[in-house]
């Protein structure tokens, strides 16, 4: 595979952990504690991204509800809705990388036929990138 023809299903995480819009917002933050994450898509029923929960999200809304003692809601109240940045399984990963050098994203679900089918980050753009003919091992001597 040469470097112009690398593409995004081919690095992608296909198996992406989502939430959905009825998901309590206070469940979704100890969820992407749980796991790690600082975002996922938001599906409905038929596996459509309907928006994107991320810690900015659940940060702003965590300190308004603590400050006043208030309930959070549903991760529909709080979430990025659509439109959101998605990409196509078959888009170019140096497309891709370019879209994450000229944007805040560290991700993007990957969206076919109007379904998540996946999930690309930096990292991911960043392995698939340094396996290229263009990289090469840094030598002992190289810093």
């Amino acid at each position: 595979m040469t470097d112009d023809t690398l593409r995004v299903a081919d690095f992608m995480v296909k198996d992406v952990f989502t939430v959905s819009p009825d998901t309590n917002l206070m469940r979704a933050v100890y969820l992407l504690l749980e796991r790690g994450l600082s975002g996922v898509p938001v599906i409905d029923e038929d596996e459509r991204v309907v928006g994107f929960i991320t810690e900015r999200n659940c940060i702003r809304t965590a300190l308004h509800s603590g400050y006043f003692d208030e309930e959070t809601g549903l991760v529909a109240d709080f979430m990025t809705p659509l439109p959101i940045t998605t990409v196509s399984p078959d888009d170019s990963l140096i497309d891709v990388g370019d879209l994450f050098v000229n944007s805040p994203f560290r991700r993007a679900p990957v969206v076919a036929d109007g379904r998540l089918v996946g999930m690309i980050s930096r990292c991911d753009v960043m392995r698939a990138l340094l396996g290229g003919s263009w990289f090469h091992e840094p030598g002992p001597t190289e810093t």
